[in-house]
């Protein structure tokens, strides 16, 4: 089932290279058809799902390179199954977003659908040389998404965010490659390197060196402070497909790395680090809601919050508790959820207004009022108000940190206040007061962008009134991690 979910979309690629580039009906109902089968296959995963271990599920395992003990070895946990689920619902929904580009249509599909496999892989990899395999497999489809579909500086924001991303992804491989070779005998499988007798192997100082590496690639992917610089450039230039995609399942590569890699093989490292790991933490969260108030542009607001956001979920981990680390992985999916519905919106208003200045617009509420009560409730869901999901996941890892970070949490509380501050002015500014009479004529959503929105919409009240449900399915995971 985990190679049907993770192959399923370079199948359709494949179909869609083969289709004449003028038949857009068939290209795109290829594209629907991969996605979807990845979406169907991993939804019917989860009354399978067994709740009750901390153990992989759904294992599949082949040599693949004899020579170098490489296996093509696939499984999921109450760590990666929440965030493959997410991976293939806004993948699917992206698509249907997807349904507004016009130009080269061929190879977008295409582009997209190889951007999916490589994002299900990092989730499903259990072999250290198939995950990274994966994870560069996302850069070259992202770097053509933005680079040809995206806006004015598209060719540099492509570029800075593929020079950003492999140069991290370099120090990565000479952390994967120090564990193989340091392992007896040497091994890329995940499950042994985090096994207490390999670990055994491994001096504080060879785990040190190797996390800073891990860190240093997953870091960038985050983004984590200080290299975040190229994530507010990408989700302004790239499509708002590509920006939902980015936001709501790139970033999560690399928390998910940082506790699946960094923290499962080389925990010394990773509680060597952790004092800098806090006030990392602190400064995306201080420092990206503070960025995001200063913006004008819509999107770029919306980015930096993202950098703010993913503070929580280094909060949470920093914790080293039960409480935060389900706070982490809860607040990796709520923010992917929430995030991506923000882009959407965004979209919705720029396709039609062609601006995304909060200046400029004034009094919407009474032209398009769809629109702005769906952005109300996601705003709301994002500067954490109760019942809605953003409060379950923020709430969890201040929860999780306070025990031994006590300053550092209560420092953090400001990046909530700012938070809710950005998010209100923007919709006083956008949807308030009387109506900026150049947009007289402004249409409501179609049912095409409702559609796209509603299953997110869904899952935003959801895990706002029943949190137990997706905190169920990491439960066991979490103790057995923090067990270690």
């Amino acid at each position: 089932m985990l190679s049907l979910i993770t192959w399923a979309p370079l199948v359709g690629a494949l179909v869609v290279l083969m289709l004449p580039k003028d038949n857009i009906k068939a290209i795109r109902a290829v594209g629907f058809a991969a996605a979807g089968v990845s979406l169907i296959a991993s939804l019917a995963l989860i009354p399978q799902f067994d709740r009750g271990t901390a153990a992989m599920q759904f294992v599949e395992k082949w040599s693949w390179i004899p020579s170098l003990n490489v296996s093509y070895f696939l499984g999921v946990d109450g760590l990666s199954f929440p965030l493959l689920l997410l991976t293939t619902l806004m993948s699917f929904i992206a698509l249907i977003a997807s349904m507004g580009i016009k130009d080269r249509v061929k190879e977008y599909f295409f582009w997209f659908l190889a951007l999916e496999v490589g994002m299900l892989g990092v989730f499903t990899a259990l072999d250290l040389v198939l995950f990274y395999v994966f994870w560069e497999l996302t850069l070259v489809p992202m770097y053509f998404l933005i680079g040809v579909w995206g806006g004015p500086r598209k060719e540099f924001a492509a570029i800075k965010f593929f020079l950003y991303t492999l140069t991290g992804s370099v120090f990565m491989l000479l952390g994967i490659l120090a564990l193989y070779f340091k392992s007896a005998p040497h091994t890329f499988d995940m499950t042994v390197l985090m096994s207490p007798a390999t670990q055994s192997l491994f001096d504080p100082r060879f785990q040190i060196l190797v996390f800073l590496g891990l860190y240093f690639g997953m870091a960038i992917k985050i983004p984590a402070f200080p290299f975040h610089t190229w994530l507010p450039l990408a989700h302004v230039e790239a499509p708002t497909p590509i920006s939902v995609i980015l936001a709501a399942v790139l970033l999560k590569m690399g928390v998910y790395g940082l506790l699946r890699i960094a923290y499962g093989i080389v925990p010394l490292g990773f509680h060597w680090f952790l004092p800098a790991l806090v006030v990392i933490a602190v400064i995306n969260i201080v420092y990206g809601a503070l960025c995001a108030m200063a913006q004008t542009d819509m999107k770029k607001m919306v980015a930096y919050s993202s950098i703010n956001h993913m503070g929580y979920c280094l909060l949470g981990i920093a914790g080293m508790s039960a409480a935060g680390f389900s706070g982490a992985i809860l607040q990796m999916v709520n923010h992917g959820v929430i995030a991506g519905a923000l882009f959407l919106l965004v979209g919705v208003i720029y396709d039609r207004a062609h601006t995304r200045d909060i200046s400029a617009f004034g009094g919407l509420a009474v032209r398009v009022p769809v629109y702005a009560g769906l952005m109300a409730l996601t705003c709301f869901a994002s500067l954490g108000l109760p019942g809605l999901s953003g409060f379950v996941g923020e709430f969890l890892c201040f929860l999780g940190a306070f025990a031994t970070w006590k300053v550092a949490t209560a420092v953090s509380v400001l990046g909530i206040i700012a938070t809710a501050a950005f998010f209100l002015r923007m919709l006083q500014k956008v949807f308030l007061g009387p109506l900026n009479p150049k947009w007289a004529d402004l249409t409501d959503m179609t049912f095409r962008e409702k559609l796209s929105l509603a299953p997110l919409v869904v899952l935003m009240i959801w895990f706002g009134v029943y949190p137990k449900w997706p905190l169920d399915l990491m439960n066991a995971t979490v103790v057995h991690l923090l067990g270690r």
